[in-house]
């Protein structure tokens, strides 16, 4: 559990210092989102492997090494230099930590008897709660009273702690080295999304099309996908992707509904603390309590939504938790330059609530359906849908923020003429005709145009959240007769 907690912590704790780490690492703010997408598609692709690696080489050995990993690269992360440093440091993290979480819900369920299963995962979920609600307040004092780099060195103590109670507690599972994994169709398909990453995080500054890296990135994603998509069809037994699952309406359904949760999930907690802190100024400690909340709000919806699930129709589960969240978004696409503290923290609030009523009632019914045998594999594909969905979401609204913030100050500064109309101060102040009053009258426009570009991607999102509401109506709420809830309710936690 404090592995997890370990893993959970590190996915928030890094966003309010995000600023920070910019003018600390030379980085502009499309940059600086690699220190994110890095971790999340290094722990997407690393994830699928968890599995064979500890079935072959044994759970505890792997467990030892994961937390040891993260621990290191933690400790890279804080001592890099250079933007290129802390990229690669954060994709070490990432792929020793995507064994974490799935490696800690397989000794839970080792060492509890199946009777205590329900409880012994609830208690679990409330513990991995901590670290979303923590970390954004964790980060901002740290930042505040230390510097950013504090955000990384947090984990040695704690992965230390982990690795000697592992160590220390832990069996050692048995070998199994005849165990199968398509290695082919994970490679292609790590690939392709590797590159469609870089395609996506690196287009903006390299003029998209225009360049010959954005080119050869674009084709080397379609080339490494279709091979995977050929391997696929044609593979006899052992694919990556089990060709079974596409004939699972619910689960389908699923994949798509979590691929726009992580999408909504993590370009909220990206966008937010880069507004609150170069547009409206807020230090690092505020905006880690005020952002805070909407874990809270998350972890009190899940208290409710456990008990509802088998009781109330999972589709109006999903539709009211939807509906919640675009409302969150339609507050947050009405933001303005003068905002109070409250104004951040009740759209959060009702933001994670909504997306509370969300991950149980998703996972539960997008495995409803689906045979025991495909369970495994539907858990890999389930969680790289969700992980892929937060990194390209991130990369998305990064991308729009920077076009439109370009459209945005361009349209504002036509209306700033030699007739424009302002008050006696601040024609002192803005003066035109002097360097330092046109550096200001421009910073003023900047931060203008970024907030209604920032207005423009809440809203985005919020378009996103309403049109995949309809495939509500696609999803059958008949069980699979061997289904087990505790197996749902681990899939869930995953």
């Amino acid at each position: 559990m404090l592995a997890t907690v370990l893993q959970t912590l590190d996915s928030t704790i890094a966003n309010v210092a995000l600023p920070h780490m910019a003018g600390g690492l030379s980085a502009t703010q499309d940059q600086i989102t690699w220190v994110l997408t890095s971790y999340i598609v290094a722990a997407a692709i690393a994830t699928p492997l968890t599995g064979w690696f500890s079935a072959r080489f044994g759970r505890k050995r792997i467990f030892l090494l994961s937390v040891a990993g993260f621990t290191l690269a933690s400790a890279l992360c804080g001592i890099a230099g250079s933007l290129p440093e802390i990229v690669l440091a954060r994709l070490f993290q990432g792929v020793c930590g995507a064994a974490l979480v799935p490696l800690s819900q397989a000794v839970l369920l080792d060492i509890n008897p199946p009777h205590k299963h329900g409880s012994a995962m609830a208690m679990f979920g409330m513990g991995v709660m901590v670290g979303p609600i923590l970390g954004p307040t964790l980060g901002g004092w740290l930042t505040d009273s230390y510097n950013w780099r504090w955000v990384f060195y947090i984990n040695l103590p704690i992965g230390l702690i982990a690795f000697f109670g592992i160590a220390t507690y832990m069996r050692e599972t048995a070998l199994q080295t005849t165990q199968k994994f398509d290695f082919f169709g994970f490679a292609t398909l790590s690939l392709a999304i590797g590159l469609l990453q870089m395609l996506l995080d690196r287009g903006e500054q390299k003029d998209w099309f225009n360049s010959t890296e954005i080119w050869l990135e674009t084709l080397g994603a379609i080339i490494s996908f279709s091979y995977f998509l050929v391997h696929t069809w044609t593979a006899d037994e052992h694919s990556f992707f089990n060709r079974s699952l596409i004939k699972d309406r619910n689960f389908n359904t699923g994949v798509i509904y979590i691929f726009v949760v992580g999408l909504i999930l993590y370009a909220t907690r990206a966008l937010l603390p880069p507004l609150l802190q170069t547009v409206l100024g807020y230090p690092a400690l505020l905006t880690g309590l005020v952002t805070a909340p909407s874990g809270a709000g998350t972890m009190l919806a899940m208290l409710f939504v456990g008990r509802m699930v088998g009781r109330v129709d999972v589709r109006l589960l999903l539709g009211f938790g939807f509906a919640l969240t675009a409302y969150s978004l339609y507050q947050m696409s009405g933001y303005t330059t003068v905002l109070s503290p409250s104004d951040i923290v009740w759209p959060g609030v009702i933001q994670g609530f909504g997306l509370g009523f969300v991950f149980v009632p998703l996972t539960t019914i997008t495995f409803a359906t689906l045979a025991p045998s495909l369970r495994a594999d539907g858990t890999a594909i389930y969680s790289l849908s969700r992980n892929i969905g937060s990194s390209i979401g991130i990369s998305i609204v990064q991308t729009l923020l920077t076009q439109n913030t370009q459209i945005a100050h361009a349209s504002l500064a036509e209306y700033i003429t030699p007739f424009t109309s302002l008050g006696s101060a601040a024609k002192t102040l803005l003066d035109p005709h002097s360097a330092a009053g046109l550096a200001l009258l421009n910073q003023e426009v900047t931060r203008q145009a970024a907030m209604i570009a920032y207005n423009d991607d809440f809203k985005f999102m919020m378009i996103m959240t309403l049109l995949v509401m309809p495939l509500l109506l696609f999803i059958s709420t008949k069980k699979s007769p061997q289904s087990s809830g505790d197996e749902n309710l681990h899939v869930a936690m995953d």
